[in-house]
């Protein structure tokens, strides 16, 4: 060599992405054994976080509807005060044009239908015993279409051609042992200060999802109601729209309509507020528990990837000694989890989606829900956006999991990694 000149290094070689890839691919297929298992904790993981939302998310629209449709409707419209001081002055807090804002709100056409109510607070008697009630004045036909999930104990509904009937809730009727049939006397205290009592007969015991309103309230039809309190207007207008999504827009509508200025609109979540503190609840559950899923993805992910990596501790010195940088095999290894991961993934969405449509054809018999005596039925409720953010958390967790032993291996000597081969 001539004096002066200095000796080249052999030229490092390394992996294109492309090449990354296609080694990456035939490795995965390669370790049979570990690609299963990682895959099969990937799957469950996914699958699990989707059916565990699915549940969650039908309990809420469950809940919703039931409320909706046993009591409260999507939107009611009141006089201002009627929800704070209406329940002992229900006659100081009256709408004004009743019809004429009846006929204004179902000219929307989200609008199904619109219907009075009255209310009041009252005396009810068998003649052995009186019970402090929560009364109201329904349209019986309306009340019949609205009132889908209201359960009919004994008996049947009201009918628009009934007169002095009344409709009483199971504990109300348990409390003072009625049975269909039986005549009882109601006593109010009319709009003027004066009492006022109404024979009544009992044509049905029914039953919601509020066992607290099912102990205090009694349903008549509305003109009973007006003659009792001496009265030809209503407290509420009940709206029912024809597809709960609408409620948020249809009732900021109302509230900006200046004929409803001196009005109070109240959604069916601001009407029951122990929802929207229900779901909270379940939200922080299930946040938990798509946490435990998490923790046990990477550790399955992890515990495998471990030993794999490691396995090949020799065939990753085998590619430092052929010229390739730690963050080759540490590109390499990353690749293949993310592979491994992604083929995880689709394969849990899929058992995920058979899964909530096999046990949404079985359903889940369930117990009644708290301060509730109906049981229910739950089903799996398949959504994309679940489905995505299951596919998301499951595949960060399996791209995480290698990050550890990928950074090791790629740091490990030469020479310490090719005599594992030996």
């Amino acid at each position: 060599m001539p004096s002066g000149t200095r000796a080249r290094r052999p030229k490092r070689t390394s992996l294109p992405w492309t090449t990354t890839f296609a080694l990456a691919i035939k490795n995965v297929l390669r370790q049979k054994g570990r690609t299963a298992s990682i895959v099969a904790a990937v799957v469950a993981g996914t699958a699990g976080l989707i059916l565990s939302q699915g549940f969650i998310r039908d309990v809420f629209v469950q809940l919703a509807e039931a409320i909706v449709h046993s009591q409260s409707g999507h939107i009611q419209l009141a006089k201002g005060g009627y929800y704070t001081y209406g329940v002992h002055q229900p006659d100081k807090f009256l709408v004004s044009d009743p019809e004429g804002d009846k006929a204004r709100i179902a000219s929307l056409p989200e609008v199904e239908d619109v219907m009075a109510r009255l209310g009041f607070s009252g005396l009810l008697s068998n003649g052995r015993a009186d019970l402090a009630v929560l009364g109201e004045g329904i349209e019986p036909d309306k009340e019949a279409k609205l009132s889908s999930f209201m359960r009919i104990a004994e008996g049947r509904r009201l009918r628009s051609d009934d007169r002095y009937s009344a409709l009483v809730g199971k504990g109300v009727a348990d409390a003072l042992r009625l049975h269909i049939g039986d005549r009882v006397v109601l006593m109010v205290t009319t709009s003027d200060g004066a009492m006022n009592t109404a024979d009544l007969e009992i044509v049905g015991i029914f039953q919601t999802f509020s066992k607290d309103y099912d102990n205090r309230a009694v349903k008549m039809p509305l003109s009973v109601a007006q003659e009792l309190i001496n009265t030809n207007s209503a407290n509420t207008l009940v709206i029912s729209l024809k597809h709960t999504s609408d409620t948020q827009r249809i009732a900021a509508l109302l509230r900006e309509r200046t004929v409803w200025r001196d009005q109070e609109v109240r959604t069916w979540d601001q009407l029951n507020d122990f929802y929207p503190k229900t779901v909270e609840m379940y939200k922080k559950q299930f946040g938990g528990l798509r946490l435990i899923i998490l923790l046990m993805v990477l550790l399955g992910v992890v515990n495998a990837v471990n030993s794999s990596v490691f396995e090949r501790t020799a065939e990753f010195g085998t590619l430092r000694a052929l010229g390739n940088k730690g963050r080759h095999i540490l590109r390499l290894v990353m690749v293949e989890s993310f592979i491994i991961g992604a083929t995880g993934v689709t394969l849990g969405i899929g058992v995920g989606a058979a899964g909530a449509y096999l046990i949404s054809k079985i359903g889940i018999p369930m117990p009644p829900p708290p301060n509730a005596d109906l049981p229910y039925t739950a089903y799996i409720r398949f959504s994309w956006d679940a489905a995505w953010t299951a596919a998301a958390i499951c595949l960060s967790a399996t791209v995480l999991a290698a990050i550890i032993p990928a950074i090791r291996v790629a740091r490990i000597q030469i020479a310490h990694a090719l005599r594992q081969a030996i």
